[in-house]
């Protein structure tokens, strides 16, 4: 018996005191009603309305069950709600992961935006290199994350491919910190400080190459990410660190640190919004979108591909 529609005929019967009125209230045929309302009683026991040929009262019995069969309704439409909430991604945990290249501003512009939009919705946002993110992806651990290209992107769907064009981070005090904008071939001779490949392998040897085609192939690679470490490398140890200019160490770069735009066809990182396959829900949506924004907003980032609602395009086409 669906119980909660035998409960909306009986309180319409009740509050109309007829079956016409009630039938017509509820879209439905009288002899329907009549019959749902003979259910209800023979599945409680308990006789719900006296019937006249004139007239329908209610009971005693059904007096006292009215309260109650409304509090059980405005129950039950409480929990359809809270349900097409959860199922629209208005509410729930949504576990999200960022680069950890991207600067405070950045992160501080999306959080911003997105719990604008979600109030209702608890964020759990982690610091994971591409490598973790496909990790957590493949696991289930993870709903929607920015994920650095290229990469296998196998079972994954996108949202647009920003490009965000890389520039050096050298000691002030360097010749080529004189310059506009640094031609790679006047690095040579520095180390250069870079994440570890093992975050993002695909990305490490490209901009290897990048580099190696603009003239430079560094002396060493020092690796290091935390922004207090790798400026330690920059200032000491004879190298630089390449990074787009809303990099956590490229805002920070003041005093004795610069950030300068490498010359002509500078190497890129592209990224984009990454999420599994059938995943692409109101949540996630919300926060491709601020993910988008924030990185537009905050980084000199072009897009790739055009913007496009959930469901982009298969992920493989954007293995590059």
């Amino acid at each position: 018996m669906d119980l909660v529609r035998h409960l909306e005929c009986f309180v319409a019967v009740a509050e109309e005191s007829h079956f016409g009125r009630a039938a017509a209230r509820l879209g439905m045929a009288q002899p329907p009603l009549s019959q749902r309302i003979r259910r209800l009683e023979e599945e409680l026991g308990v006789r719900l309305f006296e019937r006249t040929s004139r007239q329908v009262t209610i009971t005693e019995a059904g007096t006292l069950l009215l309260a109650e069969a409304r509090a059980l309704l405005d129950r039950s439409e409480s929990f359809l709600t809270a349900a097409r909430r959860i199922r629209d991604g208005e509410t729930g945990l949504l576990r999200a992961a960022l680069s950890p290249d991207l600067s405070g501003e950045t992160v501080a512009a999306l959080l911003a935006d997105f719990r604008r939009l979600h109030a209702g919705l608890h964020l759990e946002l982690h610091e994971l290199s591409t490598a973790e993110q496909l990790t957590a992806f493949a696991a289930r651990e993870l709903d929607v994350g920015i994920v650095h290209h290229p990469c296998d992107v196998t079972g994954l769907e996108l949202g647009p491919v920003l490009r965000r064009d890389l520039g050096v981070v050298l000691p002030r005090g360097a010749p080529e910190a004189e310059l506009d904008e640094v031609p790679l071939a006047a690095l040579d001779g520095y180390d250069l400080v870079l994440f570890p490949r093992a975050h993002a392998p695909a990305v490490y040897d490209d901009l290897l190459t990048a580099c190696a085609r603009g003239g430079w192939t560094p002396a060493a690679v020092r690796h290091g990410q935390g922004a207090s470490f790798v400026r330690g490398l920059v200032l000491s140890a004879g190298a630089v660190a390449l990074g787009p200019r809303d990099t956590h160490l490229a805002t920070a770069a003041e005093g004795d640190l610069v950030w300068r735009p490498l010359a002509g066809a500078a190497p890129a990182w592209r990224h984009s919004v990454a999420w599994p396959k059938g995943r692409g829900d109101t949540a996630v949506g919300a926060f491709a979108d601020a993910a988008t924004h924030a990185l537009r907003a905050t980084a000199d980032a072009r897009a790739e591909a055009p913007a496009r609602p959930l469901h982009l395009r298969p992920a493989s086409e954007f293995w590059l």
